[in-house]
């Protein structure tokens, strides 16, 4: 059997392996990597061969990095090794494993978007839904908070009310974002656990963003993955990136990137805007967050065009549809937790 990982920013990883009487035999590691000396690549070999067939990413390393020791591993690590021989039997998955459904339903209130994430995230999580990417449309203005953030810290919320600006919080972790139609672009990507398998929550991160770098070098920007959760460029930030696990291993992983930002209206609705720039030491927030529109030259619907294209070249994709029953769930939970003001506020 033979599983390979691409290191995100380094190398490819391939292991061929054999399995036998619940062991792993002939394990044999390859690519197009560096390491020095040569010998430790038999090391990493001989150490993995022996090993039993449902040793986990973190038995997986601890084998390579000791037989490893002070050798140097360029381009790739113990754990990209781990998870290559995982997806050799079968444990992980890549994303050739899969076929996404595309889905880009019409613009829906920010309610609407936040209860969808969860319903889409479970109906992957239960097998009922294959792997799926959603572009979003905003139906309105609003400041998404993260499921940990203070409220009051957060957001000004007179001030947000004198905009017109509803404030909502979502399901996962991370920062505050400002959005109004036409100014964001915002994708979900609703993934099985094995994708990530063996991959700590940084370098899934850098895993499930390699494919929006690609897309927005095509573009013409410069674009690099800032960990723990940024998208940037050398003139600005362009987005930030969250995300969900569920206990069952499907992952939600978010981004909302700036087209056209007002940054002023920003800066006055967001608390920690203000705060994040005296840090800095910056006095305009475009230099904080830069929008694709100014770097790109294009109109916001292409840019969106060329991403999903990108997204269509390098995985398997047919063109989906979020169910009736979907949206009756999420409608549903709309009503029972996104819009009350215990969820809302479960962090004051």
């Amino acid at each position: 059997m033979r599983g390979e990982y691409k290191v995100p920013g380094g190398k490819l990883v391939a292991a061929d392996v054999e399995i036998a009487d619940g062991v792993l035999r002939e394990v044999r590691v390859s690519g197009d990597f560096f390491v020095e000396p040569d010998e430790a690549l038999e090391r990493i070999d001989r150490a993995l061969t022996g090993l039993a067939e449902d040793a986990d990413v973190a038995t997986l390393s601890a084998a390579v990095r000791d037989a490893v020791g002070e050798a140097q591993m360029i381009g790739f690590t113990p754990e990209a090794v781990a998870i290559a021989v995982r997806r050799a039997q079968g444990r992980a998955s890549g994303w050739g494993d899969h076929t996404f459904e595309i889905v880009h339903p019409g613009p829906l209130m920010p309610l609407m978007h936040l209860a969808l994430d969860q319903v889409l995230l479970e109906e992957v999580g239960a097998g009922r839904r294959a792997p799926t990417l959603r572009i979003w449309e905003w139906g309105g203005p609003a400041v998404i908070i993260g499921s940990f953030q203070s409220l009051a810290n957060e957001v000004d919320e007179a001030a947000a009310q004198q905009h017109g600006i509803e404030v909502v919080r979502r399901i996962s972790g991370g920062g505050a974002m400002f959005v109004e139609p036409g100014n964001s672009i915002t994708y979900s990507l609703y993934v099985p656990g094995s994708l990530v398998d063996g991959l700590s929550f940084e370098r899934s991160y850098a895993f499930l963003d390699d494919w929006v770098l690609g897309a927005l070098r095509e573009l013409g920007i410069d674009a690099s993955y800032v960990p723990l959760n940024d998208i940037a460029s050398p003139e600005g930030k362009i987005g930030g990136a969250a995300q969900k696990r569920l206990a069952g291993g499907a992952v939600l992983h978010h981004a909302t990137m700036s087209y056209d930002i007002d940054a002023d209206k920003m800066l006055q609705v967001l608390r920690i805007g203000r705060e994040k720039l005296s840090d800095k030491g910056t006095k305009s927030a475009q230099k904080r967050v830069d929008p694709m529109r100014r770097q790109t030259g294009m109109s916001r619907a292409d840019v969106i065009e060329a991403m999903v294209g990108h997204f269509r070249r390098r995985y398997d994709t047919v063109e989906g549809e979020i169910t009736a029953a979907e949206y009756a769930r999420a409608d549903q939970l709309v009503a029972e937790k996104f819009s009350t003001p215990d969820w809302l506020a479960r962090v004051p």
